[in-house]
């Protein structure tokens, strides 16, 4: 199959767990949105969004349609193996062969969860808002206790270039976070810069995931790979998908 140059996570989870991380490569969308933008929130053309969704489920296999979700960077997380009267949520978790979790991202963070068995696997939008109100601690509950959880960063923006104020700072310093290696002053302007892999990482170490890939991308520095919304404004989304499959698991999509 060809997935122009999109991400396909390496990480050590069992191979009958699949995922993706799309780019700007290989869709129809123009401008600011070139070329494949799946956000039906921003403002590119209705029609080249739906042509984008149906290219993502046409290139990786799906019988249906991922489960898009309305992000509003809260710490919801929907559970896809019952019904949902709506998809306002920042997260979306199932055991299901062939229900496909995503979370849409243009500088913000896309965290992939699962277990070690692969009887789970999760989605998960953590911009800074979601990551200080505790969005990654709220997709580990969708795990039972006695589960090995392991996670995969996505692409998000950099920790050269997340310049933030004090006052975020105050706000990303909440839960169990420890310590201050996760930011460093910027310039004499009174601002900070702020690595959210780093971040991350250590707000799900403070939760028992030690198994963690990925990070070391930077969406605001890779224009030609990624959208940012810092540097772009008006922009569109790369998608991060995980699904799970049990009859392709000896095909499972190599890592990139």
């Amino acid at each position: 199959m060809l997935l122009h140059d999109w991400i396909v996570p390496d990480w050590p989870a069992p191979s009958h767990v699949h995922a993706v991380t799309t780019t700007r490569s290989g869709g129809v969308s123009r401008d600011n949105y070139y070329s494949m933008n799946p956000a039906s929130h921003v403002n590119d053309d209705v029609h080249a969004v739906t042509a984008n969704r149906l290219l993502i489920q046409q290139t990786l296999g799906f019988a249906i349609q991922p489960h898009w979700l309305n992000q509003t960077h809260s710490t919801r997380i929907l559970d896809l193996d019952h019904k949902n009267a709506d998809s306002n949520a920042d997260g979306s978790t199932t055991t299901r062969d062939g229900v496909v979790c995503v979370v849409l991202t243009a500088d913000c963070m896309p965290v992939l969860l699962t277990d070690r068995q692969g009887q789970r696997v999760a989605a998960i939008h953590a911009g800074w808002r979601g990551l200080a109100a505790g969005v990654l601690e709220a997709g580990v509950r969708q795990f039972s206790g006695d589960q090995d959880i392991i996670a995969w960063l996505g692409p998000a923006i950099g920790p050269d270039k997340f310049e933030v104020g004090t006052e975020v700072i105050r706000q990303l310093s909440t839960g169990a976070v420890t310590g201050t290696d996760w930011y460093r002053e910027s310039t004499d302007n009174g601002k900070w810069l702020v690595d959210l892999y780093k971040l991350a990482s250590l707000r799900l170490q403070n939760v028992g995931v030690t198994e963690l890939s990925g990070g070391g991308y930077c969406t605001f520095s890779d224009e030609k790979r990624f959208y940012s919304y810092r540097r772009q404004g008006d922009c569109g989304r790369m998608a991060t998908l995980i699904w799970l499959d049990h009859q392709a698991a000896d095909g499972q999509i190599k890592p990139s």
